[in-house]
């Protein structure tokens, strides 16, 4: 992260606790919408279609909060948000919660006083280029240019990488996924790098695809999700569980299709219950009415159905689930028990 940004959003975390202090869940009932941030636009993750709703990985999530917050998953208010905007919006209010690519680390779980409510994207950062360059290896790539969105982890990993391989690099600084891809069309870099995620994303939208290659090395750790400020743990509950309840869902065979009829006549299987609030108080305890994950699932699916609809091997982006596959599939999805 640059400095002068470091420093603001310090600055500005001191104001979380009083901003927290009102309660968000009840402020955001009053209200009578969730202000969600997101990507500036990045394609199957976060962007406006052509009539100018957003769709996306991320999105659904935002939704997801706001209908089981205020039964309607359209009462969302997206702010977009660059790599160095993003914090400061958190930080101030000016948005409830963050859903887009954005990495948990130590200094900003701890030093700008944020809470990553989980992990929604297991990623890591890789490299873009075009095929005639003539590189298979990130390792190739010494005295390259790089666009590189500035304060990201991206940047420092970047950094990081080639002092290890003792290699040389020239940074094109940009601010957003769309310049970034601008200035790599253009020539302005040899290279983009990013979240793989978002290469992958990227990729799918030049009309040349086949002629652009995401390298094969990983060079980071980015488990990317949603986050909120420090102070304000039953507002983090209500964001955690609404994800958790996606994830869970999916290892259930809770779908957008069998939700109601689950949720209309329980089962003999009590997490399910439990899940759909047939069983239990787990609602009451959120603040929320019983239904509150019935609500959430009906938007758009469980995880599953939201990761296959929008960056799915199927869709453009075409991105298989990997790590980002279920616990029992040999992936890293994991939700904790609703009981």
């Amino acid at each position: 992260m640059n400095k002068t940004v470091f420093v603001g959003v310090v600055a500005l975390a001191g104001m979380s606790a009083s901003v927290a202090a009102a309660g968000l869940v009840d402020e955001v009932k009053t209200r009578g919408k969730l202000n969600c941030g997101v990507a500036t636009g990045v394609p199957g993750f976060a962007a406006p279609d052509a009539n100018g709703e957003w769709q996306g990985f991320d999105v659904a999530v935002c939704r997801a909060v706001a209908a089981a917050v205020l039964d309607d998953p359209t009462a969302v208010e997206f702010v977009p948000t660059t790599g160095k905007t993003r914090f400061t919006a958190l930080a101030s209010g000016e948005i409830d919660m963050l859903a887009r690519n954005t990495t948990w680390t130590f200094s900003r779980d701890v030093d700008l006083k944020f809470d990553f409510v989980g992990v929604n994207y297991y990623d890591g950062q890789g490299f873009l280029v075009r095929k005639d360059l003539g590189v298979s290896s990130a390792k190739e790539l010494d005295g390259a240019t790089i666009c590189i969105q500035t304060g990201t982890t991206t940047e420092l990993n970047l950094a990081d990488f080639f002092r290890i391989n003792n290699m040389s690099y020239e940074p094109v600084p940009i601010e957003t996924n769309a310049e970034g891809q601008q200035q790599y069309l253009a020539g302005a870099c040899d290279s983009y790098t990013t979240d793989a995620s978002g290469l992958a994303a990227t990729r799918a939208t030049f009309e040349d695809a086949a002629e652009h290659v995401i390298l094969p090395e990983i060079i980071s750790k980015e488990p990317l999700g949603p986050l909120v400020r420090h102070g304000d743990n039953e507002w983090a509950d209500v964001v955690r569980w609404t994800l958790n309840a996606l994830i869970a869902a999916e290892e259930l065979g809770v779908t957008s299709a069998n939700v109601a009829e689950l949720a209309a006549a329980p089962g003999n299987n009590p997490e399910i219950n439990r899940l759909l609030g047939t069983e239990g108080t787990l609602g009451e305890m959120l603040g929320l009415p019983a239904d509150w994950a019935v609500k959430a699932i009906s938007v758009a699916g469980n995880y599953g159905e939201i990761f296959e609809k929008n960056i799915g091997e199927t869709t453009p982006i075409g991105l298989a689930r990997g790590l980002n596959a279920q616990w029992t599939s040999g992936g890293l999805l994991y939700a904790p028990p609703f009981r």
